[in-house]
């Protein structure tokens, strides 16, 4: 990471089975995400991570250096919101993260989901994302020579210039709007950046209703992400269809299908792959699949910490990121392909939104539709 300046310098452009979690509400229980195909030894236990080439690993250290890791979700927001008293800027081992953590896993952004407890909905789920949005807030405002509230591109470009880690707020489940767009514009004037469409009545097995073609429009008018994390694939193939800005899915809760990989490339998004497989070598395997499906600009990384979520070993914790592209550059990925993975895609995307969003509202006022009965 760079050294903390006052002011940014100029950057540019470039900046298996997971179980049942249709319902990405419940980020506090993901134990589901052990599914995921787990090699084990002998006794049953998981394998350990071998040890890097020799200088593989100063070398993602270094990589890491200049291309830090955009984290596709962080459980911390609501984890915090749990822990009474904590301390995140000078180390707090209870948890997978913190700030000392995170430079030593050359994390340079991340995207803290605002996912209410599944139990939680109508306006308990709005109450309890409202409280985590604000505990957020109050907490990059506190460590504020470590961390920066980003929100948008040239946001992210500023943090990593003057040696922050930037904080994305999102995402915000979808359940959390109560259905209504004006919602969704009120989310999105305190900050947040990215949604699930997953777990509401408008996001359905054959695809999306009317009322959640217009949600993926207001969206991107918006320049907020559409994450389809979560759904079924024939709804992720139609938000494709109608999203006009590229869209992630960050934390799904099995592979995503092969068609859905081609569709997102198309779209220029990206699927980011979670550090909760079986094994080191299994995550990269997952990453490299996904590559070769989609294209090196359609993956990033997840690291799923502080979400109850089990991680392999050598994956513990946000400090961990420099073996897992240490474990890619002995597979002889090319830099640049390692680039766009740590940092590069995950900056398109939300520099595409933002850009999408001006052209939409210079021609588009917002959306006045409202849920039907057709809807549910």
């Amino acid at each position: 990471m760079a050294d903390l300046q006052d002011e940014p310098h100029t950057v540019g452009a470039a900046g298996g089975d997971l179980g049942d979690l249709s319902d990405l509400s419940d980020l506090g229980d993901l134990d589901d995400l052990d599914v995921l195909a787990r090699p084990r030894g002998a006794a049953g236990e998981p394998e350990e991570p071998a040890e890097p080439v020799a200088g593989s690993l100063e070398r993602a250290r270094e990589l890491l250096a200049a291309h830090p890791i955009a984290d596709g979700l962080s459980g911390l927001a609501r984890t915090l919101r749990d822990t009474p008293s904590h301390d995140i800027e000078q180390g707090e081992r209870t948890l997978e993260t913190d700030v000392p953590r995170l430079r030593s896993g050359g994390v340079g952004a991340q995207f803290w989901s605002l996912h209410a407890p599944p139990e939680l909905t109508g306006d308990r789920a709005l109450t309890a994302t409202m409280e985590q949005l604000d505990l957020v807030r109050s907490v990059v405002a506190g460590c504020s020579e470590s961390l920066r509230l980003a929100l948008s591109a040239d946001d992210l470009a500023d943090a990593r210039n003057c040696g922050r880690i930037a904080v994305l707020l999102g995402p915000v489940a979808g359940p959390a709007l109560g259905d209504s767009l004006s919602t969704l514009r009120a989310y999105h004037a305190l900050g947040v950046r990215s949604l699930t469409l997953a777990g509401t009545r408008w996001t359905q097995r054959t695809g999306l209703t009317s009322f959640g073609h217009e949600v993926v429009r207001e969206m991107n008018r918006l320049g907020v992400v559409v994450d389809l994390s979560g759904c079924p694939p024939e709804t992720m193939l139609r938000a494709l269809m109608v999203a006009r800005a590229p869209v992630v899915i960050s934390h799904h809760p099995e592979r995503v299908p092969d068609d859905v990989l081609l569709q997102l490339r198309a779209n220029s998004g990206v699927c980011m792959v979670p550090c909760t497989a079986g094994s080191l070598r299994e995550t990269a395997d997952h990453l490299e699949h996904v590559r070769d499906a989609a294209g090196p600009e359609s993956v990033a990384l997840t690291g799923a910490y502080d979400t109850g979520a089990p991680h392999a070993p050598g994956l513990a914790d946000v400090s961990c990121f420099p073996r897992l592209i240490a474990e890619l550059l002995d597979r002889d990925w090319p830099e640049p392909d390692i680039e766009a993975l740590t940092w590069g895609n995950v900056y398109r995307v939300v520099r595409d939104a933002d850009f999408v969003a001006r052209a939409m509202q210079s021609r588009r006022p917002a959306s006045s539709t409202y849920v039907t009965p057709l809807d549910t």
